[in-house]
């Protein structure tokens, strides 16, 4: 005998989604949980879990580093011409203008005055917010022009590293401000002041391969990518498998490109420690 099954009629209930705010919580990329965001920020941007290092905004950056009120900023007004009349699908003008508005700032970094645990030092701040931090005709111009200014004041120069290089838009006007940047730290060395670059992630390309990798003492921010080309690109010239990590802070750290990985909540301690050890040698 065939067995029949009729429809089952089941009532349909509605669960109602509880509506969360964006911006409560963020996921870590290094170990995948949730995090608050606000612990996140009472953190210092690294998560209280595993301690992945999140981006800093660059004003976070400055109140960190520099002591309380102390941050005077210098060229605040400076900003990029368009000098090739670069266009594509967007004009470099109308990306600028877009960074511009999106980061309040008129370039990819801040340089200025400011006092670390008393001591006089000149400051900058790279934002990787804006246009990848790459480094443009103006990027190189301020971060110059702050290596001068602290050689003629006599002020330790420390600068925060973070880029993908140079800026395509401008094509050889960026490239020169590696040569730039390089020959204004060598008069400050000459000068027998001291230079401390901190790297974060990602410090790559063009700046890597000149001002962020040509201090006393080299900083850099745990698991922070740092290289001059990408894994796949070096793979394909090679023809070799990479170390696992091998661009990261740790590893280079290991093999001597990098003197000390320092985590955020220490930077502004050690990095008082080493200037008051090099300036107070220097003074000997």
């Amino acid at each position: 005998m065939a067995l029949r099954f009729g429809k089952k009629n089941y009532s349909a209930v509605t669960v109602r989604k509880r509506d969360v705010p964006d911006g409560l919580w963020e996921k870590c990329a290094g170990c995948g949980e949730i995090v608050y965001t606000k612990e996140l920020e009472a953190n210092l941007q690294v998560c209280p879990k595993c301690g992945h290092h999140f981006s800093l905004g660059r004003q976070n950056r400055i109140d960190l580093l520099a002591d309380e009120g102390s941050f005077v900023e210098w060229d605040a007004e400076m900003q990029s011409a368009d000098p090739l009349g670069f266009t594509g699908k967007d004009s470099y003008v109308a990306k600028l203008e877009a960074n511009q508005k999106k980061t309040g700032c008129k370039d990819a970094v801040t340089c200025g005055a400011a006092k670390l645990n008393g001591r006089d030092i000149g400051l900058g701040v790279m934002d990787f917010k804006f246009l990848g931090a790459s480094m443009g005709s103006v990027v190189g111009e301020k971060i110059t022009r702050q290596i001068e200014r602290c050689t003629a004041e006599k002020r330790p120069c420390v600068i925060v590293c973070a880029s993908g290089g140079a800026r395509m838009y401008e094509g050889l006007f960026s490239l020169m401000q590696m040569a730039k940047t390089s020959a204004a730290l060598a008069r400050h060395a000459e000068a027998g002041l001291p230079y401390i670059p901190v790297l974060t992630h990602p410090t790559m390309a063009g700046v890597m391969a000149s001002f962020a990798t040509l201090g006393d003492v080299i900083i850099a921010e745990p698991g922070a990518l740092i290289g001059f080309a990408g894994p796949r690109v070096i793979k394909e010239t090679t023809q070799q498998d990479l170390p696992e990590g091998f661009q990261r802070a740790e590893f280079l750290e290991k093999h001597g490109l990098i003197d000390m990985v320092v985590p955020r909540g220490e930077l502004k301690e050690r990095l008082a420690l080493v200037l008051d050890y090099m300036m107070d040698n220097n003074a000997s």
